[in-house]
């Protein structure tokens, strides 16, 4: 069971319930960077308290909606038919209403085990059921959409207080599921601070991590899970012989850390497992390949880091490509000689990485968490 957040009666602090799932690191990176904006923010005046719905509240099977997550994201075509098939109004409102009496007595448990003066969801599948639920006690809800551009229906309840939303084409995709614009917020994506401060000298960086400091470094990742085609990515890399340093985080996947290791590497190359640097990794990387999820795209953009996106989950991610290209931040490079040609423009033309960094920094929304910080504080009559 889930501590309760401290009561009223005990501090005067404001007391703010966010609602977010690991499925995905997104949602979970996403609140701890508001949590962290509310303490530098306002520090001492709120307490917060982080809850995975599915994990701690919802019945089986969707407890293990963090464990299923993965092997679904593999399927893309199966993810793709299940997003684009209920992504319209009435059939989003369809779904929910059927699975409410599924998960109402969860949803109810989780509203009374946590009191809060502000609901902060970051989550599509948990906005209509709470908010169904505490229909006889109501209290101020805000939605933080953390998909970049072609958000699902089920992120939109128009009882929402207020639906923050990361860009202009997300805010048009909620005004079209039927939310006022007066309840919509532009801000961005919240990320974490750390991204945004200084890293110090990049070339002590690489010394400090046996990389060299005359190449520029390809930097590829695939999430906090290692997902994707890393693998033949990196091995396509390798095989092109790039005058560059290759430098590949595997997340948890211990087993593709394994593999890249036993590489016949033709090229400098940096194998990692799960990192909390990555802030780090980015500021002393030149161009990262990954791909296009909303939250890694995000911390690029602040990195000035020129983009190649290797992947994307069918309908949900479709946009995140799009917005990219259209920035000139980066390129859509769905097969391993794509992603080569990609990079090795970058290496070989300084003016064009310059270009595409250039590009990309402008896209960046450093302040977005410390925004939201003060948004959620309006809403509780919290002033600096």
């Amino acid at each position: 069971m889930t501590e309760q957040l401290g009561s009223s009666e005990s501090s005067p602090r404001k007391r703010i319930l966010f609602l977010f799932s690991d499925t995905g690191g997104g949602h979970r990176s996403a609140t701890e960077a508001m949590i962290e904006a509310l303490e530098d923010e306002f520090p001492g005046r709120f307490d917060t308290r982080m809850v995975d719905f599915f994990r701690d509240y919802y019945p089986s099977p969707l407890r293990f909606a963090p464990e299923i997550y993965p092997p679904m994201s593999r399927l893309p075509q199966a993810w793709g038919f299940t997003f684009k098939a209920f992504d319209t109004r009435g059939r989003a409102k369809a779904v929910t209403q059927i699975s409410y009496p599924y998960v109402r007595r969860g949803a109810r448990r989780l509203l009374h085990e946590n009191p809060a003066d502000l609901i902060v969801s970051v989550h599509p599948l948990v906005n209509t059921h709470l908010m169904r639920a505490m229909r006889h006690s109501p209290r101020p809800f805000i939605t933080v959409v953390t998909d970049l551009v072609t958000a699902h229906a089920l992120w939109y309840d128009r009882r929402a207080d207020l639906v923050v939303v990361p860009t202009e084409e997300a805010r048009q995709n909620a005004i079209g599921f039927g939310i006022a614009e007066g309840n919509l917020r532009v801000i961005g994506l919240p990320v974490a601070g750390r991204f945004s401060d200084p890293q110090g000298d990049r070339d002590e960086w690489r010394r400090r991590m046996g990389w060299r400091t005359d190449l520029p470094v390809i930097l590829l990742v695939g999430g906090g899970d290692g997902m994707g085609p890393l693998k033949r990515v990196a091995k396509a890399i390798n095989d092109a012989r790039l005058d560059a340093t290759l430098v590949v985080v595997c997340g948890r996947n211990a087993e593709l850390k394994a593999d890249l290791e036993a590489v016949d590497w033709k090229m400098p190359a940096h194998i990692y497992g799960f990192t909390t640097e990555m802030p780090q990794f980015m500021a002393a990387s030149d161009m990262l390949v990954t791909k296009a999820g909303p939250g890694t795209i995000s911390e690029a953009f602040i990195s000035g880091l020129p983009l190649a996106l290797y992947a994307r989950l069918p309908g949900q991610e479709d946009g995140n490509v799009r917005y990219v290209e259209h920035l000139q931040a980066g390129v859509w490079t769905p097969r391993p000689r794509e992603v080569v040609d990609a990079v090795r423009r970058w290496v070989e033309d300084p003016d064009a990485r310059a270009a595409a960094s250039a590009a990309s920094r402008r896209a960046a929304k450093p302040e977005a968490a410390r925004q939201i910080a003060r948004l959620i504080a309006d809403q509780v009559g919290i002033t600096s």
